[in-house]
């Protein structure tokens, strides 16, 4: 097929190419994305000096939580920016369906995950002390999985967003309540029954049960592959709504 219904690699590469090319100039959400995860960990790191244990149990986590948190920001807002200024109508005006439009963006952002998911898995292990018996690899596996996550998670809710101010609100509504029923406060064995059967349906329970598994086992268990597999499956199924639900403009 040739139309712009079907997903084309030259119209994606090209829109992450762009993309690409436009954070280039915005060092503000560049710093954003690649300085505050690790800035996090060592704030993190210092907060908990002279207690390893709890660094070990407690940075793992945050490790996939805080590039999840960073990227879903950027991304909300700056999808948000390109519909609000008429930038996106005008794109979708070209032979340019939603499709590549979505994947472009996830390709732009999950290019910059990988540098930031580098950065903070490097500095937590080999710089703050990060204590972990599985693969430094896994470590990074589940940072980048978590990073495009929260890639998807923004592009998918800056279709619901008339502002940038309503983009960042969603995040109370879209991560505090993973963030609280994701094991990371309290095993999520010892909830409420309705809450505990909630947290099995939220991909950050996943990343946070992925980390553990890569802090207490040598070797790569079939938890580990569940865990990297429902998150993965959970930012393919949010990026696929992302286009379903993407808007040319905002009323």
């Amino acid at each position: 097929m040739t139309s712009a219904t079907a997903l084309s690699g030259a119209r994606t590469a090209a829109t992450a190419a762009r993309v690409l090319r436009q954070l280039r100039h915005d060092p503000r959400s560049l710093a954003l994305m690649l300085l505050v995860p690790v800035l996090m960990l060592v704030l993190l790191r210092y907060v908990f000096h002279g207690s390893d244990r709890t660094f070990d149990s407690i940075g793992a986590s945050l490790l996939g939580i805080f590039p999840l948190i960073t990227m879903f920001l950027v991304t909300s807002i700056a999808t948000l920016r390109e519909r609000t200024s008429g930038t996106l109508e005008r794109l979708l005006a070209l032979p340019l369906g939603k499709g590549d439009l979505i994947a472009g963006y996830a390709l732009a952002f999950g290019a910059v995950s990988v540098l930031q998911s580098l950065l903070a898995t490097g500095l937590a292990l080999w710089v703050l002390g990060l204590d972990v018996v599985g693969s430094p690899w896994l470590l990074l596996l589940v940072a980048l999985l978590d990073a495009l996550l929260g890639t998807a998670l923004g592009l998918f809710v800056s279709a619901f967003a008339a502002s940038e101010f309503q983009a960042v609100q969603f995040m109370p509504a879209v991560i505090f309540p993973q963030l609280l029923l994701c094991g990371l406060f309290a095993p999520r064995a010892s909830m409420h029954p309705v809450l505990e059967a909630l947290s099995d349906v939220l991909p950050m329970s996943y990343a946070v049960d992925g980390m553990t598994q890569v802090l207490t086992h040598t070797d790569m268990t079939a938890a580990f592959v569940r865990d990297a597999a429902v998150v993965a499956g959970c930012a393919l199924l949010v990026l696929a709504l992302g286009a379903a639900t993407l808007r040319r403009r905002t009323p």
